[in-house]
């Protein structure tokens, strides 16, 4: 139920706030406020409400904005649950950990008519992949870390594609492109042997000229992360890849003991496992996160990441992205005859 409150705990890092940040940017319009615990937790910009506040002002559900690294629910945390339970508001979350394993949770949830909404997971069973090529075509994100813009790349490539006329919908694979999409798959809960498979369910079968933007999940130099990723990869079977990169960052996010790959590494890393399940498939594209640099510093780096790969790079919300779409569209793409 919309729009939300987004809860944002106490945090201090924007990567930990991403799926609040995600929603703010993306569906703006279903935001009410932002709930905060300390003075030094992040401002994301909007009012800041107690949950009575924003029942006031009209919202629905209680949205926790922050995932944490392991995706739990810290205990602290349920006195506020509970209070937006309370002042008549759901509970939205893309945490692991589903709320009913909470029992006051739950009880409260019961006692008061509440729902609880656990985005990340499904109740769907989802087959082992059969890497048959499906028909369509698609586009995916891949990166050299986590949280650094592939969500934001493919929301924005596939709003520049239909303002284009070109047939194309975002496959979200995370909980926050849930929350924006309204449907999708966190591909990172589905059990491992079954995450190629959920890959092919979140893209079907489509008409020849129709493209599915995915967004990306992980990343294959990821120290915990890489295995959604390979599943993902092979699953959706790309016909085009974005590599997306903050050229700020110099080694991978809690984890400082693993540098990042340069750029040609991470294409020369990606590209045979997405040619295992599409021969055809090929980087279309560098989407840099510039936000850390001032304009003259990041159009240094779009020209650095262009002149090292051959290939557009862009930063799709702050420089123009019409040059990636043309590569995109240039072909060549493996055709696929619809099976009866």
């Amino acid at each position: 139920a919309k729009p939300y409150l987004l809860f944002l705990a106490d945090a201090e890092n924007p990567a930990l706030a991403k799926t609040a940040l995600g929603v703010r940017d993306w569906a703006r319009e279903d935001c009410v406020g932002q709930l905060r615990l300390t003075p030094s937790t992040i401002d994301i910009g909007l009012p800041d409400l107690t949950p009575s506040e924003a029942v006031a002002l009209g919202a629905r559900s209680l949205l926790i904005g922050v995932a944490p690294v392991g995706g739990q629910l810290p205990e602290a945390w349920q006195t506020v649950l509970l209070a937006a339970l309370e002042a008549g508001l759901d509970i939205v979350s893309g945490l692991h950990v589903r709320l009913e394993a909470f029992p006051a949770l739950a009880e409260a949830a019961a006692r008061l008519g509440r729902t609880l909404h656990n985005v990340r997971h499904s109740n769907t069973a989802f087959p082992v992949a059969t890497g048959r090529k499906r028909t369509g075509r698609r586009l995916l994100m891949v990166g050299t870390d986590c949280a650094l813009g592939k969500k934001y790349t493919a929301l924005a490539l596939t709003k520049a594609m239909r303002e284009r006329g070109i047939d194309a919908t975002f496959r979200a694979t995370g909980q926050t492109g849930i929350m924006i999409a309204g449907g999708g798959i966190a591909i990172d809960a589905v059990v491992a042997d079954f995450i190629a498979g959920a890959a092919e369910t979140l893209s079907p079968d489509a008409a020849p000229d129709h493209w599915d933007v995915i967004e990306g999940q992980g990343a294959l130099f990821h120290p915990a992360y890489a295995g959604v990723t390979l599943g993902l990869l092979h699953g959706s079977q790309p016909d085009a890849l974005v590599l997306c990169h903050d050229p700020a960052r110099s080694v991978t996010s809690f984890f400082p003991d693993y540098p990042l790959p340069t750029l040609e590494a991470a294409i020369a890393a990606y590209l045979p496992h997405a040619q295992r399940t599409n021969p055809a498939a090929r980087f279309v594209g560098v989407s840099l996160n510039t936000s850390a640099l001032d304009e003259d510093t990041a159009r240094r780096a779009l020209e650095n990441a262009h002149v090292r790969t051959g290939l557009p790079a862009f930063d799709p919300l702050r420089f123009g992205i019409e040059a990636v779409v043309d590569e995109m569209l240039s072909g060549p793409f493996q055709v696929v005859a619809a099976t009866a």
